[in-house]
């Protein structure tokens, strides 16, 4: 008796599976982005801590203790261009760091909540890659550029049309 009671209670108010299909946020399969908010807000500290510092001096310091060839091409470029960094652009990195792990944050919070306006802060965000990529293909067109550009767009319309499909909430 108690499990026919109990199985009764679970179906109570749960409606047909194709309602419950339907009630689901379009990006609720999406994997939490964790480990890149970590990482860009570690980026972010890295960059505030190496502010009116030798940032090549630094990097061939990590190099050298973990036992990396410094001749290596990768690294050599990877060494020539930190020597490029100065405050500013350290400051702008921080920055950009920081506010791009809050919008994940804000992103994965309201998609967490099965937020409406998470879902169009979701295409919203993805969108916003859409300049940059064309400004890259401005500067230099490659086939991986336009690639990225249009699975990009391809994942924007995805989502829209997701989106478009699914009865619209107040939330």
């Amino acid at each position: 008796m108690m499990s026919g009671t109990r199985s009764r209670r679970a179906n109570v108010g749960k409606g047909s599976a194709k309602a419950r299909s339907a009630a689901r946020p379009v990006t609720s399969h999406r994997a939490p982005a964790t480990p890149l908010r970590l990482l860009l807000v570690a980026v972010g500290v890295g960059a505030i801590k190496l502010l009116h510092k030798d940032v090549s001096e630094i990097a061939t310091n990590w190099i050298a203790a973990i036992r990396v060839d410094p001749d290596n091409r990768l690294v050599h470029g990877l060494i020539a261009r930190l020597g490029l960094m100065n405050d500013h652009k350290l400051e702008e990195l921080s920055v950009g760091s920081f506010f791009y792990a809050t919008l994940l944050l804000t992103e994965g919070v309201g998609l967490w909540l099965k937020k409406r306006w998470a879902e169009y802060f979701t295409i919203i965000v993805t969108c916003s890659l859409i300049p940059l990529e064309l400004y890259e293909i401005a500067k230099r067109v490659t086939f991986t550029r336009i690639a990225v550009l249009l699975v990009n767009v391809a994942i924007v319309w995805y989502l829209f049309a997701q989106l478009r499909k699914r009865p619209g909430g107040s939330s």
